[in-house]
C-alpha cells in the first residue's frame, strides 16, 4: 500500500470533527477521504492508497483506532496520526509502539493538525526530491536514505515512517551523543511540543526490530549515540 500522491484518509466517527478536519485539509489543497469505522477505512486504504491516515482511537465496532493502526502498519508504511480525547500516557505509548507517527489530543487546533500533517508528509515524501547520500552502513546495519529502507545483513526490515526518520538521523550523526531534545528537533521538528519520552518509545521499537545490528547506546544524562 503506497502512500505517495494519494488523498488524506480521515477516520473519525464524530461527523462534526470529521467535517472540520476535512474542511481545513481541503483548504490547504489536500484531497480527502472519510470513514467512520475501521472496516470501511481499511477498504478505502486498500483501494485509494492514501498519503496519510488520521485515525480516531475511539472508533465504534469491533476494532478501535489501535486495531486499525496495527492493521495499516502490517499492510504498508503509510504515515498514521492518531486522534484521541484521552490524554493518557499509556494510550500515547501504545499508539507510538504500534507505529503511529504522531499523536494529537482533542480538542486540537485544526491549523496545528494540518501543520503536523504537512511536516510528516515532508519527511515521508520529500526525500525523493533532494539529492541524498549513498546508503550508510554501520556493521551489519545498512540505512538506505534514497529508498528509505533499513537492511540487516542485506535483508529489509519494515519500519514505520517516524522510526526510519529517527534511524536515519542517528546514522547521519554516527558517533555523536544526541540529546532527546536534539532528536525531537531533528526528527519531529522544532515546532513539536510532545513529551521527550516519545524518543524512548521509538528507540525501544528500533531496538526490538533491528536487534543486535543496531549499535545504539544510551548516554546517561544526555540521550543516545549510534556507533
Amino acid at each position: 500500500m503506497s502512500s505517495a500522491g494519494g488523498p488524506i484518509l480521515v477516520v473519525e466517527d464524530d461527523p462534526s470533527i470529521s467535517e472540520l478536519v476535512a474542511l481545513y485539509l481541503k483548504r490547504e489543497g489536500f484531497s480527502v477521504l472519510r470513514a467512520s469505522d475501521a472496516a470501511s477505512a481499511l477498504d478505502l486504504a486498500r483501494q485509494e492508497s492514501p498519503r496519510l491516515v488520521l485515525v480516531d482511537i475511539g472508533l465504534p465496532g469491533r476494532e478501535d483506532g489501535f486495531d486499525l493502526c496495527r492493521r495499516l502498519r502490517a499492510q504498508g508504511d503509510v504515515p498514521v496520526v492518531m486522534l484521541t480525547a484521552r490524554d493518557d500516557e499509556t494510550d500515547r505509548v501504545l499508539g507510538l509502539e504500534l507505529g503511529a507517527d504522531d499523536y494529537v489530543t482533542k480538542p486540537f487546533s485544526p491549523r496545528e493538525l494540518v501543520a503536523r500533517v504537512r511536516a510528516i508528509l515532508r519527511r515521508a515524501e520529500g526525500s525523493s526530491s533532494r539529492e541524498r547520500a549513498a546508503a550508510l552502513r554501520i556493521g551489519d546495519l545498512e540505512v538506505d536514505l534514497d529508498r528509505r529502507e533499513a537492511r540487516v545483513a542485506g535483508s529489509p526490515v519494515a519500519l514505520a515512517t517516524r522510526e526510519f526518520d529517527l534511524l536515519a538521523y542517528f546514522a547521519t550523526n554516527e558517533g555523536l551523543a544526541l540529546s532527546r531534545r536534539q532528536l525531537l528537533d531533528g526528527v519531529w521538528g522544532p515546532g513539536w511540543y510532545g513529551d521527550e519520552r516519545t524518543v524512548d518509545v521509538h528507540v525501544r521499537q528500533l531496538r526490538k526490530k533491528l536487534g543486535k545490528a543496531l549499535c545504539l547506546s544510551t548516554v546517561w544524562g544526555i540521550g543516545y549515540r549510534l556507533g
